[in-house]
């Protein structure tokens, strides 16, 4: 059960299982934001969100990193890539991660996350007052025309290393599923790699995507350095976070196992001079602050 991208943004199921708990130290709970939540149902105010994600994720981090920015607290829940497929099959009737689960409906999809954190809680703003329309069409073109492309290059460089990539998806688990994961990869790297068309051809291609996107990150830019207005929105924060692959700045909020692979690596390197991962570096030093998320 899909729900169509803009228009009805929530499918809702009942229920979950728990599996891994990220997070910081809890902070001040936004009270208001919890009240809201309590009001909308017409009941008192629910336990706190749930988001369901893969720690290396960019489409995961642009919802992690609206949740923080808005200083919404919420319980992270981390997903193996590959295993993952039948509990969020069973949560939410597709595959894809993000998902999260926000009183009582159970939203996918990084930007109808947004467009509901947006409405349940609109400061500080991610949607522009003024400028909406375009905010909206940039994040749309770098959902479309970034996200997939920068996936698909870097993994086509990164799959190889079987022992680097079952340590990063599985990083958090504990050591007894580390291995099991680790045992099951050259199986699961078959799988992914015809999930989501990765061979040679498709990632030269992927790497012009990526490279012109880029170039209108940058044609687009306004005299502020952002993207839309005067100050940060949705289209920095989707931009920023579908490149954080290629950049993996300090203030990204998990650790890499060790330094990237060498493919991996020379990939991040080519795309390193252009202006957009400069600015890309810049977003996260401003904006991509505390984390929000509740402690186990």
């Amino acid at each position: 059960m899909r729900c169509a991208r803009r228009g009805a943004r929530t499918c809702t199921t009942t229920g979950h299982s728990r599996v891994d708990e990220d997070g910081a130290e809890d902070g001040p709970l936004d009270r208001s934001f919890r009240d809201r939540l309590g009001k909308r149902a017409g009941r008192p105010a629910m336990a706190p969100p749930v988001l369901w994600q893969f720690r290396f994720s960019h489409f995961n981090e642009k919802a992690r990193w609206a949740l923080d920015f808005k200083g919404i607290p919420h319980v992270r829940r981390s997903l193996v890539p590959g295993l993952h497929v039948p509990r969020v099959l069973w949560l939410s009737g597709q595959k894809s991660l993000p998902v999260l689960e926000l009183n009582g409906e159970t939203i996918i999809d990084s930007t109808r996350i947004i467009a509901t954190l947006e409405r349940l809680k609109p400061d500080p703003p991610l949607y522009p007052r003024n400028e909406r329309e375009r905010a909206l069409a940039l994040e749309d073109f770098f959902d479309e025309e970034l996200g997939p492309y920068v996936r698909r290059a870097l993994f086509h460089e990164l799959l190889p290393d079987g022992d680097y990539c079952a340590a990063l998806f599985s990083e958090g688990s504990g050591s007894a599923a580390r291995m099991a994961y680790r045992a099951a990869f050259p199986v699961i790297r078959v799988l992914m790699k015809l999930d989501m068309k990765i061979d040679a051809a498709g990632a030269a291609k992927a790497r012009a995507r990526v490279a012109a996107a880029l170039d209108r990150l940058d044609g687009e830019l306004q005299p502020s350095g952002y993207l839309v207005g005067e100050r940060f929105s949705v289209a920095d924060l989707a931009a920023a976070a579908l490149l954080a692959p290629l950049v993996f700045p300090p203030e990204w909020p998990y650790p890499l196992p060790g330094p990237l692979p060498a493919r991996a690596a020379a990939l991040s390197d080519a795309f390193a001079a252009h202006p957009g991962v400069r600015w890309v570096r810049e977003m996260y030093r401003r904006h991509r602050g505390t984390s929000a998320a509740l402690a186990a």
